[in-house]
Parts: C-alpha cells; sequence; structure tokens
C-alpha cells in the first residue's frame, strides 16, 4: 500500500442510496485497514446527513453508481459528490458492483471479529445498502491497488455514526470545531485557533485523528465518557504516572498505526523475479513497518513498568490486555531471529534507508549480502566524491544532505562561491542562504545506490516473507496495541496536557445525567480564554421546567460567543476531558443544531435570509428530545415584523419539545415569551450607557434589561443630524411604552402559572441534587413558604 502521506486523509468510501430517501455508507481506512458501515435515512433535501458523515471522513476516493436511482425532488449522491466534492476523486461503478449478498460474505471472511457481533448475520437484508457499498470499495481497492486483503484482518464497525453525538457540517464551522472562521483577531496580534487546534497537542498521527473524530463525533455513552474522566483523575492526582506516561509515549513511532495496512493487504502475485521500481518501493515501505512494529514492541516493557500500579478503569485494562499479553514478547522474539537487534525506525531518510537495507541479520541469505556491499561502496563512494570536491574547489562547507526523490546532492553556501560555480556542476537551485546541486558523477552515483538499495529491498522481503505470515496470523493484536497507543496519546498528551498547562482549578470534573438539568457555573470560553487573560466568566441553567434561554443585548455585547461556548463545553466534556468551568452538570446531547452568522451562499443561489431558512428548516425537521438548540439573530435579514414573527413561532414550536435551546437575540419584542411562557428564562448582557456611551461588560444577569436607544447612540457618533436622531428618539420611546403595558398584562394574567413552574423547576433540581437528605428537607420547607407568600 502506498503511505498516505501523514495526516491526509485515506479514507475510499461507498456512497448508494435508493429511492426511499435511504443511503448505504462504507468507509474504508487505507491507513488503519478499517472498514466502517452506516445506513440511514436522508432527512434532508439537500443531503445534510451525507455531507456530515462525509466531513467527518473527508475521502481521497468516492465511489458512487451512475445517477439513476435518485430519490423524487433530491438530485442524487452522484450529483452531491460533482457539486460538493469536487476536488475528491470520483469514481462511477457500474449498479452490479454495488451487490449487497457479496458485500455480506466479504465482511463475513474479512472481518477480526465474527459477523454475529456486528448484527450483519441477524440483519443484513434490512442494511443491504451499505453491504452494497462495502462490495463496490473492496472491489475498487483491491483493482487499483493490486492487493488481496487478508482473512479476518479487518476491523469492521457497524452503524457507529448513530452511537455518537451528531454535528451537522453547518455547525461544525458555526463552533470553529476544527478549522476557525478568521485566522487572526482584530486587535490583537494572537492568531485564533479551533478547538481542535487547543488540543492538538498530541504525538502521534493516529491520536491525532482519533481527536478530530472525536470532536466531530463526541461520546454519548455516559459509562464509556466518565470512564475516560476518571483516567484523568488519576492522571492529574498522581505527577509520576502522567509524567511517565508522557515520556514513555514519546518512545514509540509516530505512525504505528500506520504499520497495520502493510499486514492486511498482501500483493496478488509474489514471484522470485528481479521486480521493478515500485515493487521495490512496496518492499521497502514492508521493511519499514516491520522496523516500526520492531520498534514498537521494544518500548512495550516500558510502558509495563509505567502502568503496572496504575488504579482507573482503562489504564488497568491496558496493562492487563496488552503489557501482560505473552504473545507480543512472542512476536518480538520471532522478529529478534530476523531482524539485527540494532535496528530502529528512523525518520531521517538516509539513516531509514541504511537500517532497512541492513534489517535483516547478515548471513542469512548470499545475495542480500551482495547488494549490502555494493550499496556501502556506492555510499563510500559518494562521500569520497564530496571530499574531493572539497579540496579540489575550495568549497570547505559543501554539505551532502539527502531525501528520498532526489538522492544525494551537494549543498553549498552562497557565501563560499567566488563568482561563478564551476561548469561541472549542474541542476543549480538557490534554496535561502545555499545553492543545491550535482554533477553527472554524483547522478551516477545515485542510480547505483539506489539501484543496489532496491536490491537490497527485494531480497529483505524474501527473507521476511515467513515472519509475514507468522505476523499474519495476529493482526487483531495489533489492532489493539494501535487503538490502545492512539487513545492513551489523546488521553495524556491532550487532555491531560491541556489541563496541567492551566493554573490549579480552570478545569473541572464535568457530571452527566441522562434527563437533568444543563448547569455550567462560571464557564468560560475554551479557545479565547488563552487569548484574552481577562476573560469574563458566564453561567447557564437549562432544565426540564426551563427548556429555553433568551440572551437579549446589544450588538457586540458577547452574546454570539457566549452561544458557542455553552456548545463547546458540552463538547469538551463529552469527549471525556475536563471543562473550563468552575462546575458543569450535562444531560446528554444527541445532536447540536446552530443557526449562527448572516452570510449569502453564492454557489446555491441563495440570499442571506434564504440560507438562515434553510438552516433553521433542517433543525425543525431533525430535532430530537435530547437535542441542544443554539440560534443567534434569527430573522434580522428579512423585513422587522416578519422576521420577529418567524422568530415567535420558532420559539413556540421548540418550547413544546424537550430539547433544550439557547436563543440570542436583540429584538426585545421576544422577551413578551417570558410573560406567557413559564419555561422561557431570559438573560441579558449588562451594558452601562452612562455619558452616552455604551461600555460593554461581558456580564450576563438576570431578566430583560432595556438598554436605553442603544442604536440611536452609535447612529449619533456615526454622524446622523440630530434633528433625525430627536425624531427617530420620540417614535421609538413610544413603541416602547406600549410594549411595557402589553408586558404589564401579561404578567398579571399568567403569574400563577409562573409560580407553579418555578415551583416545579426548584422541585427538579432537588431530584438531582447531591446534597444530604437534612439540607433537601430544609429547601423543601423554604420553597413551601415562599409559594405561599406569593415571592417564588
Amino acid at each position: 500500500m502506498e503511505d498516505d502521506g501523514g495526516e491526509r486523509s485515506s479514507f475510499v468510501i461507498g456512497l448508494i442510496e435508493n429511492r426511499t430517501k435511504e443511503v448505504g455508507m462504507a468507509a474504508f481506512d487505507l491507513r488503519s485497514a478499517a472498514l466502517h458501515l452506516s445506513q440511514y435515512i436522508e432527512t434532508s433535501i439537500s443531503y445534510q446527513n451525507t455531507k456530515t458523515l462525509l466531513h467527518f471522513y473527508d475521502p481521497m476516493v468516492i465511489i458512487v453508481p451512475p445517477n439513476k436511482l435518485a430519490p423524487e425532488g433530491m438530485v442524487g449522491v452522484s450529483e452531491l459528490v460533482d457539486r460538493f466534492y469536487a476536488s475528491v476523486k470520483k469514481v462511477v461503478m457500474a449498479r452490479g458492483c454495488f451487490d449487497d449478498t457479496k458485500g455480506a460474505m466479504l465482511i463475513k471472511n474479512l472481518a477480526a471479529r465474527e459477523p454475529s457481533a456486528l448484527g450483519l448475520d441477524t440483519y443484513y437484508k434490512q442494511y443491504y445498502l451499505c453491504l452494497a457499498s462495502a462490495s463496490a470499495a473492496i472491489k475498487w481497492i483491491e483493482a487499483e491497488k493490486g492487493v488481496i486483503i487478508t482473512s479476518h484482518s479487518l476491523v469492521v464497525t457497524f452503524n457507529g455514526s448513530f452511537d455518537h453525538m451528531n454535528i451537522d457540517t453547518t455547525s461544525v464551522h458555526n463552533l470553529e470545531i476544527v478549522e476557525p472562521l478568521h485566522s487572526a483577531l482584530w486587535g490583537t496580534s494572537n492568531k485564533k485557533r479551533s478547538l481542535f487546534h487547543m488540543l492538538k497537542t498530541t504525538k502521534t498521527i493516529g491520536g491525532t485523528r482519533l481527536l478530530r473524530a472525536n470532536l466531530l463525533q463526541p461520546l454519548k455513552d455516559i459509562e464509556t465518557i466518565n470512564t475516560r474522566l476518571d483516567c484523568l483523575d488519576e492522571l492529574m492526582s498522581n505527577e509520576q504516572l502522567f509524567f511517565g506516561l508522557s515520556q514513555v509515549l514519546r518512545k514509540f513511532p509516530k505512525e504505528t498505526d500506520r504499520v497495520l495496512c502493510h499486514f492486511c493487504f498482501k500483493p496478488k502475485k509474489i514471484t522470485n523475479e528481479v521486480l521493478g521500481a515500485d515493487d521495490a518501493k512496496k518492499s521497502q515501505m514492508l521493511i519499514s513497518s516491520i522496523i516500526l512494529l520492531k520498534t514498537a514492541l521494544d518500548a512495550l516493557p516500558l510502558l509495563s513498568k509505567v502502568l503496572k500500579d496504575a488504579q482507573c478503569f482503562i489504564l488497568a485494562n491496558v496493562y492487563k490486555s496488552v503489557c501482560e499479553n505473552e504473545k507480543y514478547a512472542d512476536i518480538r522474539k520471532r522478529i529478534g531471529e530476523v531482524i539485527d537487534e540494532d535496528v530502529l525506525h528512523a525518520r531521517v531518510p538516509f539513516i531509514a534507508r541504511t537500517q532497512q537495507c541492513f534489517a535483516v541479520k547478515a548471513g542469512i541469505d548470499g545475495l542480500l549480502d551482495i547488494a549490502r556491499r555494493s550499496f556501502c561502496d556506492t555510499s563510500e563512494a559518494i562521500h569520497n566524491l564530496a571530499n574531493k570536491y572539497r579540496e579540489e574547489y575550495k568549497l570547505p562547507n559543501l554539505k551532502l544532505p539527502f531525501n528520498n526523490r532526489r538522492g544525494f546532492y551537494f549543498s553549498i553556501p552562497r557565501k563560499d562561491i567566488q563568482g561563478k560555480l564551476p561548469s561541472k556542476f549542474i541542476q543549480v537551485v538557490k534554496h535561502g542562504n545555499n545553492v543545491h546541486c550535482s554533477t553527472l558523477e554524483l547522478a551516477s552515483l545515485n542510480v547505483r545506490n539506489k539501484s543496489a538499495a532496491g536490491e537490497c529491498y527485494v531480497r529483505t522481503e524474501v527473507c521476511l516473507e515467513a515472519l509475514v505470515d507468522a505476523i499474519r496470523e495476529d493482526i487483531p493484536m495489533f489492532t489493539l496495541l494501535a487503538e490502545v497507543l492512539c487513545l492513551l496519546d489523546m488521553i495524556v498528551n491532550s487532555f491531560a496536557h491541556t489541563i496541567s498547562t492551566k493554573p490549579v482549578d480552570r478545569y473541572t470534573r464535568p457530571e452527566f445525567t441522562d434527563n437533568g438539568p444543563l448547569a455550567i457555573d462560571a464557564g468560560r470560553h475554551p479557545i479565547l480564554e488563552s487569548i484574552h487573560s481577562d476573560f469574563v466568566p458566564n453561567s447557564i441553567f437549562i432544565s426540564e421546567a426551563s427548556n429555553m434561554v433568551i440572551v437579549m443585548g446589544p450588538n457586540m455585547s458577547g452574546k454570539s460567543t457566549y452561544l458557542q461556548q455553552v456548545c463547546l463545553i458540552i463538547i469538551i466534556a463529552q469527549i471525556g476531558c475536563y471543562v473550563p468551568a468552575h462546575f458543569a452538570t450535562i444531560r446528554v446531547v444527541d445532536r447540536i443544531f446552530t443557526r449562527m452568522g448572516t452570510m449569502d451562499n453564492l454557489e446555491s443561489n441563495s440570499s442571506t435570509f434564504m440560507t438562515e431558512m434553510k438552516e433553521t428548516a433542517f433543525i425543525m425537521q431533525n430535532v430530537s428530545q435530547r437535542s441542544l438548540i443554539v440560534m443567534d439573530e434569527l430573522g434580522r435579514a428579512t423585513s422587522s415584523s416578519d422576521g420577529l414573527a418567524i422568530a415567535w413561532s420558532c420559539c413556540e414550536h421548540l418550547l413544546s419539545l424537550n430539547a433544550y435551546t439557547v436563543f440570542a437575540t436583540h429584538m426585545e419584542n421576544l422577551s413578551k415569551l417570558a410573560t406567557i411562557y413559564p419555561n422561557v428564562k431570559i438573560l441579558h448582557f449588562y451594558v452601562d450607557t452612562r455619558n452616552s456611551r455604551l461600555d460593554f461588560k461581558f456580564r450576563l444577569n438576570d431578566g430583560p434589561k432595556h438598554v436605553a436607544h442603544y442604536g440611536l447612540l452609535l447612529a449619533e457618533v456615526a454622524g446622523l443630524p440630530s434633528s433625525v436622531i430627536e425624531t427617530a428618539r420620540s417614535i421609538t420611546s413610544r413603541i416602547t411604552e406600549k410594549e411595557a403595558n402589553e408586558m404589564e398584562v401579561n404578567c398579571l394574567n399568567h403569574n400563577q402559572i409562573m409560580m407553579a413552574y418555578r415551583a416545579a423547576q426548584r422541585l427538579i433540581c432537588l431530584k438531582y441534587s447531591n446534597q444530604k437528605e437534612d439540607a433537601i428537607r430544609q429547601a423543601l420547607h423554604l420553597l413551601k413558604e415562599s409559594y405561599i407568600d406569593g415571592k417564588l
């Protein structure tokens, strides 16, 4: 298999739909030899669910059937790929390649686990679309890459997307989870980062990919989340364990997870003939994988030593299932019989090439020993040539770098060159303060050196054939090792490292409930607090009895930042990390929806208001009982009366659900909702308006707050004539007086219902309280007195 070039995606996706809006997706990861199957109803005409999964996998190839099965009114997946994923390679395969029966057979033969564990033996008829996609994806990979997938080697996950929180692509963009909306903040020299970039202190490529996957699809299972939090508790309370693990994880190669794919795929034909350059490269990568595996197995005893006394479930389980597993030692011993003990994984190109050529012990293969001698002779000749040029042309600082693409070349400081270089030097390129060049002699020696190295690789692969077959028998063990290292890297080097770099008690452990309130005390924006040292913390409380919070305040008072902050804290909590708050208890969220920002969408010929309405329609069609909905300034892109009507009716619809909603607006008329509906809570951002100036405090307070004519103040600063300002002031005062009277009437009419709801809300809070019985009894007594006195 080809190297995927680090963090770049290596997913091949098969995609098919039927006429009933059902979509089947199979995502094959070439890097870690994993197959992820999903089948779902596409609830949106714009294919939002499909876009969310495609954004998550970020594929390099998408395989689709001819566009003949699109449901009525929908463009079809083939057209979707053309329209939104033009930069991704699209492969159209005949409908017959999408064979669900063959897909079920392939997964049964290739899956590392029994199909019964996946539920495929019972439900394969129901989930035929994702199996059909798997059939097409596997067929293309084997034909395109010229390989056969090893039996019982694939990690197969089924319907995995819906075991996690779902965050659609619009929300990923709005919340700046992976990429920031703006690279720099106005008025500062600091670069603004996304949540992913803030937490990206992982040391391995697999750990980085796992972190991104967790941020895009956080966990929903409370037990799993608490298991990660227990691990963080132990790391934070045991410095020796934390720093010990940090040091040991550095001993494992950065690309440990990549080693798997070279053992899961084997070439279709194996011959003993002299192989070409492509085959030599494949041999080189196989050798590199075995060296990498040896280096990882060499580091296992160090991991075992650090984890020996660990108490939490994750670390104790790693110690038991990996460190105490004698099979790893047996494989290490088997590798040691063929591979030289001094060989280690290296990232410097020429050192890596030398290690690969001398990986197998001397004396095992005569032809390999001859090829090595030729490799050493040409390498020595190249260094002798460099010494000759240093003396002959008086270039004492001439260096001899090496890279895999160019081989050896000369690097000469420009200050050492008097006039022009001798004509012998060719391919002259200026590179900073140096000149890179070559000669015909060096080029000839490079070809011979590369040829000798290629022969070494081919002969080495022949020697390793029996070892590779033995390794292929234990692929599930290496899958486990790779997964364990990625998880430890994320928890230790990302989560624990981020917490440890903050002042004590700045990050706290969140608590979780199935049906309790969402309560965050003194929460802070995880990204902005690292940029602004004086960031003002704010709290939130939403429960079943008060499931909508309307946040009011002038423009620039902090509403959008607050909405983003609430969502990011929940995401951080549900990936199993501490949160930037004094205290947090969270009802597990299954979907986050956001409607933020105002922007035209020229690609789909949508105005700002049309884009706003499409996003809102998607939320209304897909919201669930456990969703979190965040809406910012809904309806401001159309006329004030229509905008208010739409915002009001959307609020009423969301109030009828159990979903939690945070609604930010500067339409003061929306505050009337709280006088009619007892489950609406009004908050406002405090703004000081002394001396006709707006002083933003960014502090959230209870209740509505009318900031007198803040729009007129800004208009006056902007230079509007004073006569215009005075006329506007008189008009707005009459409108405000009328609205105040209406609110007073509503408060009188609905006062009894409001009191009953407030009492119910406090009773629900006491239900989920951890306080002792005496404290709860006293709280109930005070609640009763307040209710009787009408002061609730």
